[in-house]
């Protein structure tokens, strides 16, 4: 009687084989997938965008916007409904994120975007700021986030920024809301 291990090294063995075709069908199949998720997502991208058609131009930067009165270097991240902060506004280019340089002058707020459309808040248009947590794709600690409120059209906006210096947000937030309840004063006074 042959031990048990010599019985296993003459037992007829052949090596493994790769079923190749089937492999490259599922790859094929994961890849066609994956494209056709992408196709609705960007599908869905330019529905919302055509829902939101009525959103007027963007204001830009007029030709003497003024004195600065501060500048943030940082990033926007997006721009929702005010209030709804899962309700993206894409129309317009204010979907894209991307870097920003921030300038809040007494004319307004305008926003450079480099490889995305800079746009302008005019002072009068602005209704005010706070530090929150989130903004549609992007959520931060407590604070983390410049949220810029503004009316555009009939329609008021939500924009979220960060600084690359974080510590500069509180000032922002004192700044602008300075700034639109002045402006909303001198309104007032005015219509009188």
């Amino acid at each position: 009687m042959t031990p048990p291990l010599i019985r296993l090294a003459q037992a007829p063995q052949s090596a493994p084989v790769t079923d190749w075709a089937a492999r490259i069908g599922w790859v094929i199949g994961l890849l066609v997938f994956v494209a056709f998720v992408y196709w609705l997502m960007r599908q869905g991208w330019k529905w919302r965008g055509t829902l939101q058609g009525d959103l007027p131009e963007l204001p830009s930067t007029p030709g003497d916007p003024g004195e600065p009165r501060l500048r943030l270097s940082g990033r926007y991240h997006g721009s929702t409904t005010a209030g709804q902060w899962l309700d993206r506004i894409v129309a317009r280019g204010l979907g894209t994120r991307s870097r920003a340089e921030l300038t809040l002058t007494d004319q307004g707020l305008d926003v450079v975007r480099p490889g995305a459309a800079d746009f302008f808040v005019p002072a009068g248009a602005l209704r005010g700021a706070r530090l929150d947590k989130g903004i549609a794709g992007k959520v931060l600690t407590e604070g983390g986030l410049l949220i810029v409120t503004w009316q555009h059209g009939d329609r008021l906006i939500d924009s979220g920024f960060r600084s690359d210096q974080a510590g500069e947000h509180p000032a922002w937030v004192e700044a602008i809301n300075a700034l639109s309840t002045t402006t909303e004063h001198t309104e007032t006074e005015g219509a009188r």
